[in-house]
């Protein structure tokens, strides 16, 4: 049992990684010109977002509980957020 938690926990910091690296690179590269995506409540408009999309799914696991969808949504906002200094860093904004 406590193997098979161990590879859940791995498994969701795994996703949480690649989710962050996707996001903010989604915010770069397609939502650049959009200007309600630059604006400062995005990152927790897509935060809240994160953990109402994820909690569905985490109540499902045994191992994973409510803060993983919370810690997933905190993931989401700081990706929303290093996508949007992305953005101002390549347009001189």
């Amino acid at each position: 049992m406590e193997l098979i938690a161990a590879l859940m926990l791995a498994a969701a910091g795994a996703g949480m990684g690649i989710s962050y690296v996707k996001v903010r690179e989604f915010v770069r590269t397609r939502l650049r010109f959009v200007d309600r995506a630059q604006k400062p409540a995005a990152p927790w408009i897509a935060g809240v977002a994160g953990v109402l999309v994820a909690a569905p799914v985490v109540a499902l696991l045994p191992v994973l509980g409510s803060v993983t969808a919370v810690i997933y949504g905190v993931v989401v906002g700081a990706g929303v957020r290093s996508g949007q200094k992305q953005v101002k860093q390549l347009t001189g904004g």
